[in-house]
């Protein structure tokens, strides 16, 4: 039995081969309606989200299974004290897959431990959120069409954006892959995050707050909302929630197969007159993420 907990937990083969999957099931979802089924997929999210939720839901739904679950901590018996390791010890007594979210880092890695089925981390805290950097990597790849070669501008909270970290951790392995990383000073890229990924491995590396600077650089922007939710004062939130806006303007340098990527929800960070720009990816990499689960859902069940 396997879980997926951490990117790094798949090699760069197996993530090629879960995007070819991904890509098959674009092509020919008729093929795989009845691949799961009479299997349960759980989703135990102690914390909010739509799009990861609901992802993972339509992609069991879609592959013939079933979803059962519940959609904040208030509603499970964690409110009456019940710690994570005896819910997902029961739960997995009940569904054949969990797909758990927690506001705690290494939440998910502890309830892997204790349960008897796979476990998908779906983000904790500001640590990890493989999922999220499957759906951007089918993004890319079916974008560019290959993982390496590309200049990569990450924008906004990169201190506590999870999915930031994990698509460093990703993207690392590929060849030629040049990183930018644009925030304020205070949203910077924690130093451990840098150094495991980029410093140690010779990466190189350029670091600004400005946006504008390094626009007509890049093959991948991807924007990030500064996460109100992860702040310890309303005052610093509101100092930088607004730090970087993307509008049309913005994008008169960049390149013309630039492609703008952003793990959603948006605030106002990109501009909605940017939606109808063809370097807008965000909305289908939010598709994407359903595909990809699927194909990692039938992995870790272990269906061919």
């Amino acid at each position: 039995m396997r879980s997926l907990i951490d990117i790094l937990d798949l090699t760069t083969e197996e993530i090629d081969a879960l995007i070819e999957k991904a890509k098959d099931i674009m092509l020919r979802p008729d093929a795989y309606r009845e691949k799961c089924r009479y299997k349960k997929l759980a989703t135990l999210f102690f914390e909010p989200s739509t799009r990861t939720r609901l992802s993972f839901e339509a992609a069991m739904l879609e592959l013939g299974g079933s979803v059962l679950g519940f959609s904040e901590a208030a509603s499970s018996s964690s409110a009456k004290g019940e710690s994570v390791s005896d819910t997902v010890k029961i739960v997995s007594g009940y569904a054949d897959i969990i797909a758990m979210r927690h506001f705690k880092e290494g939440a998910p890695l502890v309830a892997s431990m204790k349960s008897d089925v796979p476990v998908i981390n779906a983000g904790d805290g500001g640590h990890n959120h493989p999922t999220q950097t499957l759906a951007d990597l089918l993004t890319i790849k079916r974008e560019k069409g290959s993982l390496n070669d590309l200049t990569i501008g990450l924008c906004g909270d990169l201190k506590f954006g999870r999915t930031v970290h994990s698509l460093i951790a990703a993207m690392s392995r590929y060849k030629g892959i040049k990183f930018t990383l644009i925030s304020p000073d205070e949203l910077k890229l924690p130093s451990y995050v840098k150094n495991t990924y980029i410093t140690l491995k010779n990466i190189p590396c350029t670091e600004t707050n400005s946006l504008e600077e390094v626009m007509s650089n890049l093959d991948i922007l991807y924007m990030t909302r500064v996460q109100k939710e992860r702040f310890f004062n309303e005052e610093d939130y509101l100092r930088l929630k607004d730090s970087y806006i993307l509008t049309p303007d913005k994008l008169k340098n960049a390149k013309k197969e630039l492609s703008i990527l952003h793990p959603l929800p948006r605030v106002n960070e990109i501009s909605t007159e940017v939606d109808s720009d063809p370097r807008a990816s965000y909305f289908r990499q939010a598709k994407n993420g359903k595909y990809i689960r699927m194909a990692l859902i039938m992995m870790l069940l272990g269906v061919e």
